[in-house]
This record gives structure tokens, C-alpha cells and sequence, in this order.
């Protein structure tokens, strides 16, 4: 499995920032959240909040608008209360994940440090002062980011190294099947779509009726379809699947290698399937790395919450709530580039995907 360069998209974009109104101004020393007696500050929090929002209205404010802070993410919530609650989730979890690196042996090396430097270095030389103290881009606030970044990066593989990774064939098991489908609708000539009268829907079943039929006699199915004029598909399944429809997966997970389905009547059309393996190699190995990835993903989960449960945590609302996006404006101006490659890839990083790209620039007013 590709494992990502931890400091890739750190410091990522050109930064364009505006002032659009007068910021609530607070000191940069200031705790913003205090996770048991770690401290994040106010100028910390600051930058990872800004780098988070360029994302954002760099890439969505093309569909939510200008106002898209204010739109609604979820019922009774804006997308600026919805990302801040993310961000504050990030930056709780990585202070709770530089607490336990000592529980799993995971230190930040030498040649990490200066990979850190080079960035932070490049970081400054790039950018108006004027633009990273809007930020909070000092060389030093710029580093602690990058350093709760790469701490997270290596803890969630160290934490992620215990999770179960043997999966049996009957777990993953996916089966393969041929199936064709009958539409209920036409299309006439200038692409307009219709539903079929009550009458063609009875033509269609019958057409459908005949192929599975001919399918149960054991006559070879892609000759059937050829005849009735539908077209041959593939899927792989298992019992929870619900692609191509979930009436039809159930149908044919009921049967043999071979075996073929009567006509599955759903509301946009009936289906016809045969079954042709109870054990498709590449879709069962698959299905294998799915859920090894989500037992990762669930054991960095239930051990980062116990963390959660165990520590105090606190956030002064007081500096959080002038941390915010309608105030200023911040977004980014992409240049691919791979900048410090060579000095990234450390000896457990050797089977990184060469095509990755981080994103870098500088501030512009």
C-alpha cells in the first residue's frame, strides 16, 4: 500500500490573501486549545486553520459562491462552522498524538527536521511579511505545523502497524456474474428520454422472459442477448452489494456457479443474470484491501477517541471564535512541483508513488 510523504501537501498553494474586514486581533502566545498540559496556540491554530481555508475557497467557492462561508454544510450549520469543527478535531488529535509517540517509539529524525527546515525556510523566502503575519506564518509557527503534520503522518502508521491484516478468501469472497437489463425507457432521436407505455413494458418482459429462459436451458447467454438486442455487463458481489440492483444481487447470490436468475422486475427495468464464478481472484484480493484499510482505519479511530476520553481537553472560545474565514480571505495558486524530493524519501517511504506532486507557492497580496 502507497504510503503518503507526510510533509507533501504541507505549506501547499500560493497563499492570495485579502483583508476584507477588521480582524479580531489576538495574541499569538495565546492557548487556542489545551489538550491535557499541550498547548496550542493561538498563532499555531491560526496558520493550520488559514492553510485549510485556501483549500476550500480555492476549490469550492466556484460552486458555493461568495458567500459560501455562510451557506449551509448540514441543517442548522454553515461551512464555516462545519470546517473550523473539523480543524479543531485536527489539531486536538495531533496534540494527542505527540503525547503518546513515546507508546509507540515514533520520533521525528534528523533528516526529517531538516526536510521541515528546507520547507519553512522556502516558506519564508517565498512570502511577504505582511501577508504571513495575516497568517500567522512565522518561520517558527510554520515549523510547529509541519511538525504536528509529520507527527500525525508517522503515528497513524505506527498506530495503523496493529491492526489484524489476515483476511480468509470466505471472508472477502466476491462473486462474478454476467447480467443484461431491459430498460422501461427510450430514447427518440433528439436524446430526449421517455418512459415506455404500459403496453412496451409487456413487450420488454416478454423479451426478457424468453432470454431467461433460453439462459436456464443452458444456451450460451451472450448469444441470447445478441438476439434480444441488450447489451452483456459484468459485476462482481457479495451478499451486501447493491450494484447493479440490490433485487438482483440477492437473486443470484442465492445460486450456483453457472446458474442463472429468472427476470428481476425493478421500477426502471428487469434484469437476467448468470452467475459466472462464486470466486473472482482480482475482485476477492480487492475486497482484501478494503478491509484491511478499514480495520486501520477503525482501530486509528477507537484508539485516538479512548486518548480523547482519557485527556481534558479545552478550547478557549474566546481566541477560537476570532480565528474565522469572513474576515479574510485566503486561497491558492497551484505549481506542481516536488521541491526536497530526494531528502524526503527515507528508507520506509522507498515505495512512494513517484507521480505524487505537492503543491507550493508564495503569498501574494
Amino acid at each position: 500500500m502507497m504510503k503518503k510523504r507526510w510533509i507533501v501537501s504541507a505549506v501547499a498553494g500560493a497563499m492570495s490573501v485579502t483583508l476584507l474586514a477588521g480582524c479580531g486581533s489576538f495574541e499569538g502566545s495565546d492557548p487556542a486549545i489545551t489538550v491535557g498540559d499541550t498547548e496550542i496556540t493561538a498563532d499555531v491554530a491560526n496558520f493550520y486553520a488559514r492553510q485549510t481555508q485556501a483549500g476550500y475557497e480555492t476549490y469550492m467557492s466556484a460552486y458555493l459562491g461568495e458567500d459560501m462561508w455562510k451557506s449551509e454544510a448540514s441543517e442548522g450549520e454553515s461551512y464555516e462552522e462545519s470546517v473550523k469543527s473539523m480543524i479543531q478535531d485536527d489539531l486536538e488529535t495531533m496534540a494527542l498524538l505527540e503525547r503518546h509517540m513515546s507508546d509507540y517509539d515514533v520520533s521525528i529524525s534528523e533528516a526529517e527536521r531538516q526536510v521541515i527546515a528546507k520547507t519553512v525556510q522556502k516558506f519564508d523566502e517565498d512570502n511577504a511579511l505582511e501577508d504571513k503575519e495575516l497568517v500567522s506564518g512565522d518561520k517558527e509557527v510554520v515549523e510547529r505545523v509541519l511538525t504536528l503534520m509529520a507527527i500525525r503522518q508517522k503515528m497513524t502508521e505506527a498506530i495503523q502497524a496493529g491492526a489484524d491484516t489476515e483476511v480468509s478468501d470466505e471472508e472477502a469472497a466476491q462473486k462474478a456474474m454476467s447480467y443484461v437489463m431491459f430498460s422501461y425507457k427510450k430514447t427518440d432521436e433528439d436524446g430526449e428520454s421517455t418512459d415506455l407505455s404500459d403496453e412496451e413494458k409487456e413487450e420488454v418482459k416478454g423479451k426478457a422472459e424468453q432470454l431467461a429462459a433460453g439462459a436456464k436451458s443452458g444456451e450460451d447467454f451472450a448469444a441470447l442477448a445478441e438476439a434480444a438486442e441488450v447489451e452483456v455487463q459484468t459485476a462482481t458481489f457479495d451478499a451486501d452489494s447493491k450494484i447493479p440492483h440490490a433485487a438482483l444481487v440477492k437473486a443470484a447470490d442465492a445460486l450456483e456457479e453457472g446458474g442463472s436468475t429468472d427476470v428481476i422486475d425493478t421500477d426502471e427495468g428487469c434484469y437476467v443474470a448468470k452467475v459466472t464464478s462464486l470466486l473472482d481472484r482480482d475482485a476477492t484480493d480487492a475486497k482484501k484491501e478494503t478491509i484491511i484499510s478499514e480495520r486501520k482505519s477503525a482501530l486509528y479511530e477507537e484508539t485516538c477517541d479512548k486518548w480523547r476520553e482519557d485527556t481534558e481537553i479545552t478550547v478557549h472560545k474566546k481566541v477560537w471564535k476570532q480565528i474565522d474565514f469572513r474576515d479574510l480571505s485566503v486561497t491558492m495558486k497551484v505549481k506542481e512541483d516536488v521541491p526536497y524530493a530526494d531528502e524526503m524519501r527515507t528508507d520506509d517511504q522507498a515505495d512512494m508513488d513517484e507521480g505524487e506532486k505537492r503543491q507550493e507557492g508564495q503569498i501574494e497580496q
